[in-house]
């Protein structure tokens, strides 16, 4: 009996250590995705944007834009502007995530303040360029880890739920507005080099957060749906799903039924399944829209057994 009873005792604690694990290393996850989020976007603050008068858009553009008319310095300006966004992130978002933001605004104000970078380039293309795929790939590290450098997206989250407004409008607007300022105060030039540097952290933030494996999803309607499932399993690896759906376009009263396949593919699989997809039925209707994100199920690539596909052969 006392055996039985510390058995089920630590059957108990088991699940309890593993989750306790689990968060740990969680937790390590994103503070690694913050700090190498810190220290990309003090690079490209220190070395190419801030010596070249350059801005990007958001919060940190402002802080640019006050730093190259004033003596502020940068890193104090970064935490002043952040301030009224991290108080309506924890009014729109939550606690967790304020904290983690503070954590990782003062962490990038400290490498700013006590960190010296050397200066790259003053070509201003070049400055441009990578000034802002250094900013875009430390903000989107950042995000990862569940924080922010740049408080533009807890803005206009804010005002999208309060004025019913798409948050990319939002972030446009709130970025032409400053682009406005910077022709004014700086001049027209450098407002041009600098929405360069947008679109080029902009670009780096989206590729940064969805990866090389951005996800598709696709829908197949075909008279060869067992061939193209068989391809989709054996020839691609991946999982699918498969509906039972009639058509609607016929005479009334006659049934058109058919299997419509549903698979979730990387953006790097598009050519090949399009020409597998050509080789069985050409004339196959698919739909093809992206996914943000994905959660459980058979997403990633499915290894396949060497012994168990001869054996199907």
């Amino acid at each position: 009996m006392e055996s039985r009873r510390r058995n089920m005792e630590n059957q108990s604690q088991s699940p309890r250590k593993n989750r306790f694990g689990t968060e740990i290393k969680i937790i390590l996850k994103d503070v690694g995705f913050i700090l190498l989020g810190i220290g990309s976007a003090a690079f490209g603050l220190e070395s190419f944007l801030l010596p070249n008068s350059f801005i990007d858009g958001g919060a940190t553009g402002v802080s640019l834009l006050i730093a190259e008319v004033s003596d502020l310095p940068l890193w104090l300006l970064i935490i002043v502007v952040n301030i009224p966004f991290l108080v309506l992130g924890y009014r729109a978002i939550g606690r967790a995530f304020t904290i983690r933001a503070i954590f990782a605004i003062l962490g990038l104000a400290a490498v700013l303040a006590l960190v010296n970078f050397p200066e790259v380039t003053q070509d201003r293309l070049l400055v441009a360029v990578f000034g802002g795929f250094f900013l875009g790939a430390g903000i989107g590290l950042s995000i990862r880890g569940g924080s922010v450098l740049d408080g533009t997206e807890v803005l206009a989250i804010f005002l999208s739920r309060k004025f019913a407004l798409k948050i990319g409008d939002v972030i446009i607007l709130i970025n032409i507005v400053i682009f406005l300022a910077a022709a004014y105060l700086l001049s027209i030039e450098a407002a041009l080099y600098s929405m360069l540097t947008y679109l080029a952290a902009s670009r780096t933030l989206d590729f940064v957060l969805d990866g090389i494996e951005e996800y598709t999803g696709v829908t197949i309607i075909s008279k060869s749906s067992a061939e193209i499932r068989h391809m989709i399993t054996e020839k691609l690896g991946r999982g699918l799903t498969i509906y039972k759906a009639e058509g609607g376009y016929g005479r009334e009263g006659v049934k058109n039924e058919y299997d419509v396949i549903y698979t979730v593919i990387t953006r790097l699989e598009i050519r090949k399944l399009n020409l597998e997809l050509n080789k069985i039925d050409p004339n196959a209707f698919v739909v093809m829209n992206s996914i943000n994100d994905t959660r459980g199920g058979m997403v990633k690539k499915r290894v396949m057994d060497k012994s168990t596909s001869k054996t199907k052969r």
